[in-house]
């Protein structure tokens, strides 16, 4: 089942990186970390740099903490390119699966824990994570999957240590790590409980307060808060100051209470009596309360961060509900004197419940495919892309080793033979241009008159050396 769920997404991503609906933002930037982890140099990402106005030295780190990144440089020996980030990404996913199978059988049973485990593969927050180039949410699933696991085994260490490889992730998993000590806080860990908590938040100060600043960048560039107070302080003193409007701010747009829907109707909302949501709670939190609109929404990886999380959680509310149900009939049996075979009744119908919910989880997954990413790998369409082979053709005018600004689908096809920047309304004065004047294709605003800076580049001594299909290159005219 992992290697089906691997091959896959592999197949969705590496499809859309040939077809050129890959995109520069995010593909290249984390191709470029790679790449330089690779070369043992520092995580230089000039695409980033010079898209803040930065510099062409400008490190990943003070953009995201995400050191973890280094662990994929060895990939990179045996083929560099954003092909080997796609299939990363592919395995890393589905590398959840085995975990996530010997928590739900030892909770719920063998066939069970194959219909769970279909339900993650199926589901839509990895649908729409692997579908939208690469990202660090890639190592979650998997480290997620092993920490409840092993923790449920009674295997502390390897539960905690990755655990502690989650703060390696993003600056915010730190948030991730607070609300598990929360969670064990409630189911009794209280020591242990409150050591996570203490250092999740302990990390997320560190690295936002900190560790940004010292590789160069800014706390501000990701404070989405705004609407609450300036700064950490001042969202909690806003919190304070109307706890009843931050309470309601959750579900205060429809697409935010569709995705808190999605998130909990995948294991029939049975997720929210597992005191494990609470694990996931303050990550859904930092999305709702953002005043990013592309956080709040299904559309792109963001709901892979608890997707595991929350299939456990469903798996142990099904668990607490039965045993909940067990008391209850074990009450009344006695004060009733019930024979031993009416027990009997009971664990077989226990039984049936706990496979007619497993295979409920798993149809939902199926019944949501065709709203989401997965879909595509079943329509013929998805493999054809008619201005494919005008836009190859514009990337082999490009030579290697230059400096390129690539319009956002072009650059994954130059970014392991040049140093891709994003083309964009600010010109940088690469010596080499590539531009979509048909797409018009632009991640952050609007980018609708690529025509008239074209012309405009023509004009300060840019010659055009291909022109199809939209797709415009130009080369700057040595002196």
């Amino acid at each position: 089942m992992a290697l089906l769920a691997a091959v896959a997404y592999a197949v969705l991503g590496l499809v859309k990186l040939a077809s050129f609906r890959a995109t520069t933002f995010d593909l290249v930037i984390f191709d470029q970390t790679v790449r330089n982890y690779a070369a043992f140099r520092p995580p230089h990402v000039p695409v980033l740099g010079m898209f803040h106005g930065r510099g062409m030295e400008y490190l990943q780190l003070a953009d995201h903490f995400s050191p973890i990144y280094a662990l994929l440089a060895p990939l990179y020996w045996i083929h560099d390119g954003p092909e080997t980030l796609i299939v990363a990404q592919a395995v890393l996913f589905a590398a959840a699966i085995p975990f996530l199978w010997r928590y739900t059988r030892r909770v719920l049973g063998v066939v069970p824990a194959y219909l769970v485990s279909a339900a993650y593969a199926l589901s839509w927050p990895v649908a729409q994570a692997v579908a939208f180039d690469a990202h660090e949410v890639m190592f979650v699933p998997v480290l997620t999957a092993i920490m409840i696991e092993r923790y449920h085994a009674g295997r502390t260490l390897p539960a905690f240590l990755a655990m502690l490889a989650l703060l390696l992730v993003k600056e915010d998993m730190g948030l991730m790590v607070a609300g598990v000590g929360l969670c064990l806080v409630v189911m009794g860990d209280r020591w242990r409980g409150v050591l996570c908590a203490m250092l999740g938040i302990g990390a997320v100060l560190l690295t936002r307060g900190l560790v940004t600043s010292v590789f160069g960048g800014e706390s501000r560039d990701f404070w989405a808060y705004g609407h609450l107070g300036a700064d950490i302080p001042g969202a909690i003193l806003g919190i304070m100051r109307d706890p009843l409007a931050a309470l309601l701010l959750p579900f205060s747009e429809e697409a935010k209470v569709d995705t808190l829907f999605l998130l909990a109707w995948p294991t029939l909302m049975l997720c929210l009596l597992s005191p494990l949501s609470l694990a996931a709670l303050p990550h859904v939190l930092e999305r709702m309360l953002s005043d990013r609109a592309q956080w709040w929404q299904a559309d792109f990886q963001y709901a892979a961060f608890t997707v595991v999380i929350l299939f456990c959680a469903g798996v142990d509310g099904l668990s607490r509900l039965l045993r909940r149900l067990e008391r209850s009939d074990d009450e009344r049996r006695s004060s009733a004197g019930e024979s031993e075979a009416s027990r009997s009744g009971r664990d077989h119908k226990h039984a049936a419940l706990k496979l007619a919910w497993s295979v409920a989880a798993c149809a939902i997954a199926l019944t949501l495919v065709p709203k989401f990413a997965l879909d595509q790998l079943y329509h013929p369409a998805f493999y054809k892309e008619p201005k494919a082979a005008a836009a190859a053709e514009a990337v082999s005018k490009v030579p290697s080793g230059v400096t390129v600004e690539a319009a956002n689908s072009i650059g994954p096809a130059l970014t392991s033979r040049t140093t891709v920047l994003l083309w964009s309304p600010t010109p940088h004065g690469a010596p080499w241009v590539v531009a979509d004047t048909a797409r018009w294709e632009y991640p952050f605003g609007s980018f609708d008159d690529q025509l008239a800076k074209v012309n405009e580049l023509q004009g300060q001594g840019y010659v055009k050396v291909f022109d199809r299909d939209g797709y415009v290159v130009l080369r700057r005219a040595l002196s």
